[in-house]
């Protein structure tokens, strides 16, 4: 699969790291506003640089992945639906859900293969949790606990093209309780403040709790944050009639060190970079699988409908301070 790579940035770079490391693919070319970053990405893996109408009219490339701003994403979206080739593009599809559900629709009516960056799905533990809970090991779920805390604060400026938390780190997270449940939400309670004195300015929150009542019964968790200091924090609990089931924070090492002082481990592994590295290569290979295959991948724009439509209701019950309905 010859892969033409839209945006340069942080997630740009991380997509370009799978495709090197998977030898069916190829990184055939890169597209940026930021020229000089664009000529950097290329240069490290020999691919084009191309101008986006270029990108859009050239026959040797089979797929797109959109790694841009979250403003382009739509756009670009319904511009390979228009030229009849797979896009995977990285959440949200857009910040506002009745521009999202209009591109849902040309994506459907075009039946390109579109897939949505929702990358922990792919990450093997995560993905074994899942199993376990399809696989009714502990019964019933009656409770789903999701804790999300990233090292360190985003750059305001990132904060304010982002859509806030909700659009942009929680929305990880409300996908996550929706594929593991297979089920969807009735409500949601927010109770969320900014620590950050600049994250207030920017009229966002850096600390958040969530409540979802779910349609089959179970009542799901989320808790969000901006910074903790051990790393990064990603853990999952799921509470069943027979049992429980966890995924616990990948260390940066699995030594633990015990004597007179104590016992001591590694702090947990710093960002989404290193924890979900492996997570990024499957979802490229699922997403190049459902292309030769033509088939629907296991997520796709109908989730990012889903999860948007939740982080919309989500704002709108931290400025009510009530439940909201879905």
């Amino acid at each position: 699969m010859n892969i033409c790579l839209i945006g340069a940035g942080r997630i740009g770079i991380v997509h370009a790291i799978a495709i090197a490391s998977e030898k069916n693919a190829i990184l055939h070319s890169v597209v940026d506003v930021n020229q000089p970053a664009a000529e950097d990405l290329a240069k490290k893996y020999s691919a084009q640089v191309l101008t986006i109408d270029e990108a859009f009219s050239n026959e040797d490339i089979d797929a797109y992945i959109i790694a841009s701003s979250t403003a382009t994403h739509a756009d670009l979206i319904e511009k390979c639906s228009e030229v009849g080739k797979p896009v995977f593009c990285e959440k949200p599809i857009d910040l506002s859900l009745k521009r999202a559900e209009s591109c849902a629709k040309l994506v459907e009516q075009s039946g390109i293969v579109c897939m949505l960056g929702f990358n922990r799905r792919f990450d093997p533990n995560m993905a074994n949790l899942k199993s376990k809970v399809d696989s009714n090991f502990i019964g019933s779920i009656q409770s789903l606990v999701i804790t999300s805390h990233d090292p360190a604060p985003p750059s305001i400026d990132y904060i304010q093209s982002s859509g806030g938390l909700f659009h942009d780190m929680m929305i990880h997270d409300f996908d996550m309780a929706c594929w593991i449940l297979g089920d969807t939400p009735d409500s949601i309670y927010v109770s969320a403040t900014a620590n950050n004195e600049d994250i207030k300015k920017a009229r966002d929150v850096d600390t958040a709790s969530v409540i979802m009542n779910m349609k089959k019964g179970a009542i799901v968790t989320i808790l969000n944050g901006r910074q903790a200091s051990f790393g990064y924090d990603q853990r999952i609990e799921a509470f069943g009639e027979k049992g429980m089931l966890q995924v616990k924070n990948e260390l940066e090492d699995k030594v633990v060190l015990s004597n007179a002082d104590g016992i001591t481990q590694s702090k947990a592994k710093h960002f989404f970079l290193e924890r979900y590295e492996k997570a990024y290569h499957n979802e490229l290979l699922h997403f190049m699988e459902s292309y030769h295959q033509g088939i629907k991948p296991s997520v796709d724009i109908s989730d990012g409908v889903l999860a948007l439509k939740i982080a919309e209701a989500a704002t709108k019950s931290l400025k009510s301070g009530l439940p909201e309905n879905l």
